[in-house]
């Protein structure tokens, strides 16, 4: 890891930004490729994330690798981060304060990796990367450009643990990730 994502790194793991510090075991920076083309953003640790301090461990962490690997893709060739690096109490979504103390975080991370494609994981990173009013059951998969950076949502794999009905259209979203990732992606290879 070079010098300005390591200085990043312990820059997050001194916050004490928001009251989430308070309660953290913690803080979950990030993890995967640092060079990576395509950013996985979910909205923030729950308890096997915290107690382990890596994004996306526990059983929805272990769908998204499944999901990851059905389009050739696994955590060498990208990178996993969350909106807010610490879990909120009883996995309830980040409140907005806890955002936006915390969204600058990611956004440097975003600057350090400049990647082509950002995959929302859920409807809380959609809202605070694509648009404030974005609606995940009608918007899943479809591209948005920000930047000159390809934007897409699907359901976050915890969502795809409670209602296993929405997992055919999250194939339908991947395939068309994996259709991205060849377009645009020149060291990422499927």
């Amino acid at each position: 890891m070079d010098e300005r994502w390591e200085a990043l790194r312990q820059s997050c793991l001194a916050c004490t930004g928001c009251a989430l510090a308070q309660t953290r075991t913690n803080v979950v920076f990030g993890d995967g490729a640092t060079d990576a083309e395509i950013l996985l953003i979910g909205e923030g640790p729950g308890q096997s994330e915290d107690e382990q301090g890596v994004p996306f461990v526990g059983r929805a962490g272990q769908l998204l690798d499944d999901m990851l690997e059905i389009i050739g893709l696994d955590r060498s060739k990208v990178y996993i981060a969350n909106i807010v690096k610490c879990r909120p109490p009883q996995n309830r979504d980040p409140l907005a304060v806890e955002q936006e103390a915390c969204i600058g975080y990611l956004r440097r991370q975003t600057a350090l990796l400049k990647p082509k494609i950002i995959v929302c994981l859920g409807r809380i990173a959609a809202k605070a990367i694509i648009r404030e009013d974005f609606k995940i059951t009608t918007e899943h998969g479809q591209w948005f450009t920000r930047g000159g950076v390809q934007m897409t949502a699907i359901y976050h794999p915890a969502a795809l643990l409670r209602d296993e009905s929405k997992r055919p259209e999250t194939f339908v979203d991947l395939k068309s990730i994996q259709a991205k990732v060849r377009e645009l992606c020149t060291h990422t290879n499927l």
